[in-house]
């Protein structure tokens, strides 16, 4: 497949999730009630379906979750002038943001209802700068482990045209969500 074929299909796959979301609650968070009997991966879907809010902070980076599977999260982002560095290229923040989130809403397609996990480390190492020319990248998080107590996870940002700017991983801490206090 080439270059401009994948861009292509990315473009198209972008423009049905973002309409489906702007028919949806937008950005938000997720009430208790929403949620409460939902596994991760149920909550993942409903929110690509435009049933429960997206992240505020997507919308404010450019970048949205297109794909999600058990195990698996796809973030697809758009680097502009606004996330440069004075150097001219996208700012090492937004690979870590755009990768951060692959990794933890890939753990988070594994939680139970009821469950919960926070981000104890991350590692990234960028490896290529993105410059203005580069139109799309993707960020593909998979886990590798979920226990009890512990998930860890791995992601790669690549561009339409396989080149690889960035890898990471993470490890996460995985608990039971505190019980839903009643006034």
């Amino acid at each position: 497949m080439t270059r401009h074929h994948q861009l292509e299909q990315w473009l198209a796959q972008e423009q049905e999730v973002l309409a489906r979301l702007e028919k949806g609650p937008g950005p938000g968070v997720a009430s208790r009630e929403q949620i409460a009997t939902m596994t991760g991966l149920q909550q993942m879907q409903a929110m690509l379906r435009g049933e429960l809010p997206y992240a505020p902070m997507a919308k404010t980076l450019d970048f949205l979750i297109v794909e999600v599977a058990e195990g698996e999260a796809t973030f697809q982002g758009t680097p502009g002038a606004h996330h440069m560095n004075p150097m001219g290229t996208v700012h090492g923040g937004w690979f870590a943001t755009l990768l951060d989130s692959a990794l933890g809403c890939a753990v988070h397609t594994c939680m139970l209802p009821g469950r919960g996990y926070t981000t104890a480390e991350l590692g990234i190492n960028l490896v290529k700068a993105i410059t203005p020319k580069v139109q799309r990248v993707r960020a593909v998080g998979r886990v590798i482990h979920c226990g009890r107590q512990l998930a860890t996870a791995e992601a790669r940002l690549t561009g339409p045209d396989g080149t690889l700017y960035a890898h990471a991983t993470t490890t996460c801490l995985v608990f039971d969500l505190p019980a839903q206090s009643r006034p």
